[in-house]
Formats: C-alpha cells, structure tokens, sequence
C-alpha cells in the first residue's frame, strides 16, 4: 500500500522552514527561506518553491503558523465588540490586581477590547447556573446593531456564569447571527467552559479578534496551493501540539497561539522517543527568540493557563512552552548604567544581523557568534556578501566594548555569556516550576543557533547529555509532519469530592469522549488508532490554584481521586493535608488521533557519509578567552558511528554544532548527535 508524501511548513519569526518526507521512499527534502512578515503565504510559496515540489503528488500539507501569536504580541487584530453582563464592562480591563512590572508602579496595558466596544445587558446567572435576571433580548439585539455601526467585524458574547449554565449566552447568540453579517461570533463558554471571567473572557476576546486573519489567511493559503496544483487539505498545528483542517481551524483560533513552538516540542518527544531519550528539556533558540519546554514520559507538559504577556492569559490547553527574547538575531547593547543588554529586541530577518550582509548595523549574537569564530562567513544562510569580519569587529569595539573598556572579542564573549544565563534561566524556570531537577533530564536543542548555545547551558544546569537531532533548523517543520491530531476538552465542576461528585465526572468524561471522537471522525486524515488522555484539576478547600491529576480511566472512583491527587500534590509540593477536604475543579479530556508513524532514518542521507570522520577544514575558535585551532566537519559527511573529542564544529545546512574543549560527541540513532558534557561517553 502506497505511504503518504507529507509536507511540513513552519513560519518562524526570522525563518520559514519546509520538510517533504516520502512515505514510500523515504525520500526527504527540506528548505529554509526568509520569513515574509507581511505575508506569510509568501515565504510558504518561496519554500515550496526552493524545494522545487510537485503539489499534485503530495498527500497532505501540515502548517505550523504564527499568525495569531504575531497579530495579538504586536495588537494588530480585527476591531471587536464585546456583549457582556450588566455591571461587568470593565472584567477584561480589571484583571487580577497585577502589575506590569514587578517592582513600581510603571507600564501600561490595553485590553484586546476598548472600553467603547465593551456594551452591557441585563442578564444574570448563579455560579450554580441558576437564572438570576432573565436576558434582555431586546437588549441584545440593540446592542449588536450597535457594534456594527461601530465598525466591528467580529463579536465576543461573554457572560457571568455561563461554564455553569450557557443557555443566556447560546440565545444571544442566536439573536445576533440574525444581524450579524459573517461567522465570526465567538461565545465564552463554548470555547472555554470554565470558572475565572477574565481568563474566559479574554481568552474568547483574543478568538474573536483573529478570526477573520487568520481565515482569510488559511484561504488565501489554500488558493495558492490549489493553483499550484495541490489538491489535498491543509491542517494546522494547535498549540496543544495536535493539528486541525485548515477549514476548522478560524471556529477556535485562539487555540492556534503557540503553534510554531508546540510544533517543535511535538517533533523532539516523537524523536526523543525513537532516541530512547523519554524524559527531555527542549531548547529551540532560532533567530528571535528562544523556547524551552519539559518532556516527561515522552508526553510534553500541557497548561491551560499559558499567559504570553501580561494580562494576556489563554486558558485553552497549549503545550507549556517559556519564552525569552534571546535568538540570534537579538540585539546586544550597553545601556545608560553601563550594563550590557541582549535582547528583547530583535534584528529579524530583514535587514538581519550584521553577518547576514542585508544592512544590519546592529550587534547581535550571531554577530557574537561569527567574531568568536563559531560561525562560518562562507556558510551562514542569508550572507549575501559584503561585510567582513574586521568590519563586525569594529562595530562591537565602537559600541560595546568602548563603554565597557573590553576589546571587540572581550565584547562578544560578554554578549554569548549573557545571553546564555537568560537562557539557562528560561530553562530552569520550566523545571523547577514543575517540580523537576534539570539534572534528569537531557537536553534536546534545535533552532538553527541552539546547537552552537547547547554545551554551554547544559554545563551551566548541570545537565548531563545533550540530544541534538538531524536537522535542528527545521525541527519545527518536521513535527508539523510527525504530530497527531488532538482536541482538548474543558468543563468545570466545582464540586467537593464526594459520591455526588464523581458520578458528574463520571458523565462528564462520557460527553467530552464523544465530542472529540466525532470531532476526530470529521478530519480526513489517516489515523493508526484514537485514544483519550483523562485528567482533573483538583484543590484543597480554600486554595485558588489547582494541579493536574492525570487519570487512567474516565470512571475513577472516589478514592482513585483522593489518592492521585495526594500523589501528585506531594510530588510537587512535599506536603500532606490530610485534615482539609479535597475539590475538583475541572474535567479534562484529550482525544488523540494518532498519525501513521514517519521513518527519520534518511533525515541525513546515508549515501553521503565517509567512512572516516575527516574535517572539511581548521579554522581559530575562542572558548574562554583562548583561541584554539579549531576542526571543522560537514554532518552529512560524519560516518554513521562517528566520535568526536571537542574542540570540534560541526556544520550543516541549517545549523552549527558547537563542541567545547573536553566534551565528546557519539552518533545515535536516526543521524542524532548525543553531546556529553565533560566526560568520555
């Protein structure tokens, strides 16, 4: 029977990234192109293009995109009109009482809806669910016809309660589909059935508002490809790491935040896995930014109180990925007190780093990267030619090494070990807070500058071994080609345990399993099987915040719940209760379509390795302060079995891989290189 060809493509920030992988050949090829931030299809269409592809035999398209992400950080979204609960405009705006900044009274925040755009009605439910004040229709209708003289394109109906009974919130949305003049109406409860009015509300606010980008982004997509002669269906990727139908996708954009990063996570348990490696922290640092995440048991942490700036919380289950502004396009500069800054700010892809030869002016770490002669001018992707390392050197002397009194190679030592401890920092700050010791785990690096970063921050943690795949710069594109399809299931219960409790869990799973079974059903995609992944949210009477009990069946008995959640609560905390009665809080169902599994042995084609481990060239490397004559190899070239005692660099089409002074590299399965740190392997 004759295997799909599948093509994965993921927009990054600096970076568009296309791998193809033959399932009857194994065939792969890849490609990696300029992001084009106006408008992603084109770089979409450029890596097609480059990779020279004939859309009419390809199967399947699988898109990872940061549409949505881009289009709430940078607050260019659609105009949107909230309808809301009298007395209750101003939720969105309230918040929790935080503060912008952690010390002060500085910074500011807009809410995704202006206070112009936030119109009440009479309406009012109980936490039970019971009514309190009927709805005013008439209210409802006035109210829409208002927004759209306004100017609004897409309406939130977010009332109080409406997790507990949504019956108000269903009719007001009826009524409004009558005036409304497209689909882009999103209720609060049927995207997010759970307590807590400003996360629900602006996580429905944040839905409301991409819609209409994101689909006529996904059409615009889908016509392209359709004249290039595709024929197939486009899925995006989710941030829960699972994909949807391009066609689906618009109902519930808000889940699409984080779909470039989840789909890296996705790709490095799928690769983890077949490595033999189930417990890792992954490190993806391309040109932007940098995203670390946790893999236990080969299944990457998921949160569903993902908040991805301030007063900017997401309560849809995403894969739990921190992110710093540290990538190699980011921006080091000294400011007024003297101290030396990388980042947030980044050089992007255009004009680029200064190496790249586009214009750059500014000092970046991949200028960093290039002084310490860790990068290859000759190589590096965007080089169009033009700038010299002697002209990089002048500018770090000039404009951080003069205010610091170091020399330009002092300087860019300072810009790699800043960067490195906000990265090391990101990583511990996703471990500790889930309860792990970095120490167990090794580290997974990819984006195209992680490698280079990847020794460094796993001597810094105390991380033994690093695992760095095939192809680091394209991972995010491959786990586009290697994810499921997943839908996640939330509804709040807010009952003690008790008998009466766990037969409305029971019920509740019951639901949600069908829900996602025929949800699964609609996709055209083919599957090896479907499974569900069962969960509750549970708090000790009085806490505000809740943990995570994973389940083994969706009908547990009362002391299978009393005894996961102490399991769990000790794990994370050390500590028992046993006197204050438990809560359940949510019920959490996962339903996983599970894709047909993809052959990553020919990612490194084995045609082309030697037989021998044989450097391409020499070249002088700085490693703390001192300059070592430094062997240069081509990964495609290294033997299948090869060994490596660093100082060594090893390049590749998407990446460098960067090997200090008396750590080894080994060869594993699938073309991955295992890096120990400070030991023999």
């Amino acid at each position: 029977m004759a295997k799909d060809k599948i093509i994965g493509v993921d927009v990054g920030g600096t970076f568009t990234d296309l791998v193809t992988i033959d399932g009857d050949t194994g065939a792969i090829r890849i490609a990696k192109t300029p992001t084009t931030l106006d408008n992603q299809a084109f770089g979409v269409n450029n890596a097609l293009d480059m990779a020279d592809l004939d859309l009419a035999s390809v199967d399947l398209i699988v898109h990872g995109t940061t549409t949505t992400t881009n289009a709430v950080l940078e607050r260019k979204l659609s105009r949107t009109g909230l309808i809301t609960t009298a007395g209750f405009r101003d939720v969105l705006e309230l918040g929790r009482r935080t503060r912008p900044q952690p010390y002060g009274m500085t910074g500011q925040f807009f809410p995704i809806i202006p206070r112009d755009l936030r119109l009440e009605v009479p309406e009012r439910m109980d936490a039970t669910g019971a009514v309190l004040t009927p709805l005013d229709e008439a209210g409802v209708a006035r109210a829409v016809r208002d927004l759209l003289d306004a100017g609004c394109e897409a309406l939130v109906i977010h009332f109080l309660h409406a997790y507990a009974n949504p019956a108000h919130e269903q009719r007001a949305a009826r009524i409004a589909a009558e005036i409304w003049p497209n689909d882009y109406i999103t209720t609060g409860h049927s995207l997010l059935s759970e307590t807590r009015e400003f996360e629900r509300g602006v996580t429905a606010a944040v839905n409301a508002s991409v819609q209409p980008l994101l689909e006529r982004y996904v059409t615009r997509l889908r016509n392209e490809l359709s004249q290039k002669g595709y024929r197939g269906d486009v899925l995006v990727m989710n941030g829960n790491g699972g994909m949807v139908s391009s066609r689906l996708v618009a109902r519930e954009a808000a889940k699409t935040v984080m779909s470039g990063p989840a789909s890296g996570v996705m790709a490095a348990a799928y690769t983890g896995r077949r490595a033999g490696e189930e417990n890792l922290l992954t490190y993806d640092m391309g040109g932007t930014s940098t995203d670390v995440a946790l893999i236990r048991d080969s299944t990457p942490s998921v949160s569903n109180e993902i908040e991805i700036e301030y007063a900017m919380p997401i309560h849809v289950p995403m894969v739990d990925v921190r992110t710093v502004g540290a990538g190699g396009g980011s921006i080091a500069s000294v400011d007024a007190a003297g101290l030396l800054q990388v980042g947030p700010a980044s050089a992007g892809a255009d004009p680029g780093p200064i190496c790249y030869g586009k214009g750059g002016t500014q000092p970046t770490i991949s200028d960093a990267n290039m002084l310490l002669g860790r990068l290859n001018p000759g190589k590096l992707n965007s080089v169009t030619g033009g700038v010299s390392k002697d002209q990089i050197a002048d500018i770090f002397a000039d404009t951080l090494g003069a205010p610091m009194g170091l020399d330009a190679i002092q300087s860019a030592e300072a810009v790699i070990r800043v960067a490195n401890a906000k990265m090391a920092g990101a990583i511990r700050m996703v471990s500790l807070s889930l309860g792990a010791d970095p120490r167990d785990f090794a580290l997974f690096a990819f984006g195209g500058a992680g490698p280079l970063h990847a020794a460094d921050l796993a001597r810094e943690l105390g991380i033994p071994r690093v695992l760095i795949p095939a192809r680091p710069g394209i991972t995010n594109a491959l786990g586009c080609v290697v994810a499921d399809l997943r839908y996640d299931y939330v509804q709040t219960v807010n009952l003690a345990l008790g008998a009466d409790a766990v037969g409305r869990i029971h019920a509740e799973f019951a639901d949600q399993i069908a829900a996602g079974n025929a949800a699964v059903a609609r996709e055209t995609v083919t599957l090896t099987e479907v499974r569900q992944l069962f969960s509750v949210d549970m708090q000790f009477l009085g806490q505000s915040h809740v943990v995570r009990v994973p389940l083994d069946t969706p009908v547990p008995t009362e002391a299978e719940l009393r005894q996961g959640f102490e399991k769990v609560y000790w794990n994370r905390f050390k500590v028992e209760l046993p006197e204050i009665r438990a809560r359940i809080v949510n019920v959490n169902t996962s339903v996983i379509g599970v894709s047909d599994p993809v052959d990553l042995s020919r990612l490194i084609d084995p045609d082309g390795r030697h037989a021998t481990a044989t450097p391409s060239e020499h070249r002088q490397v700085v490693f703390d302060g001192v300059v070592h004559d430094t062997p240069i190899y081509w990964r495609d070239h290294l033997p299948a079995d090869a060994t490596l005692t660093g100082p060594a660099i090893i390049e590749q089409l998407d990446t460098t891989v960067l090997i200090p002074p008396g750590d080894h590299v080994t060869s594993g399965r699938d073309g991955n290189l295992i890096l120990h740190i400070g030991g023999a392997p």
